[in-house]
């Protein structure tokens, strides 16, 4: 009997990594999918080919995409600047990348009506997260209704499912869960703005959050941080 096949969005870091090894575990063939769309840290795309070799079932595929011309995100304008001043308790930081995960799980979509797949994981997360609108449960939930009326399913399909296993995960539940699956988190790129070897800043949110999980999971760091910083949570 063949596996039900999934689309997994993985960016490269710590969260995708850890959602595509529970996608494996759950009995998922699973296709990962990533997207070079003008991010600064693109350092991540190279992390997101040796996490899908070491856990994917297929190779990964990457989609071109041009969000950059947009602006409006640290992550894409040189006109804005990663924070470093520590996770924010309130607000939409700079570093949301406006409509990424709507872009990104359309696309995903698609791919994966091609391939025939049921469903789509995201790592999306709403407890140790930045505040981003399309990291919450209300944008999952909603975009499952759209995938259900966008595509063949609503002709007598298969329905579509859409997954963010990490949503009320902790971020030390997150490694937690992710080493008991054999995840090698030195494989991941999570900073804003890890130079094109992959160092990490220690200083960015997502810096932050990360180290933060490990230390609170009492879980050696394995991240590999630029030359003579001192990583911060």
């Amino acid at each position: 009997m063949s596996k039900p096949k999934a689309v997994v969005l993985l960016s490269g870091g710590l969260d995708s990594a850890t959602v595509l090894a529970m996608a494996k575990a759950r009995g998922f063939d699973c296709y990962t999918i990533g997207f070079d769309y003008g991010q600064k840290h693109n350092s991540e795309l190279q992390a997101a080919h040796r996490v899908a070799a070491a856990l994917g079932d297929h190779p990964h595929k990457v989609i071109r995409l041009d969000l950059g011309s947009i602006g409006g995100s640290a992550l894409t304008s040189d006109e804005i600047d990663v924070p470093v001043g520590g996770v924010a308790d309130s607000g939409i930081p700079v570093t949301y990348v406006p409509a990424r995960n709507t872009v990104f799980l359309s696309i995903a979509l698609g791919y994966g009506e091609v391939i025939g797949a049921t469903h789509l994981f995201i790592g999306a997360n709403a407890v140790d997260y930045s505040g981003y609108p399309d990291c919450r449960p209300a944008f999952i939930e909603q975009f499952q209704r759209l995938a259900n009326v966008a595509t063949a399913a609503v002709d007598g399909g298969e329905p579509w499912v859409v997954e963010a296993p990490l949503m009320t995960m902790s971020k030390s539940d997150i490694v937690t869960a992710g080493s008991s699956l054999g995840v090698d988190y030195s494989l991941t790129v999570s900073c804003y703005q890890a130079d094109e070897a992959g160092a990490a800043c220690g200083a960015c949110d997502a810096c932050r959050l990360r180290r933060k999980g490990f230390l609170d999971a009492g879980l050696e760091d394995p991240t590999n941080y630029q030359s003579g910083i001192s990583p911060k949570i």
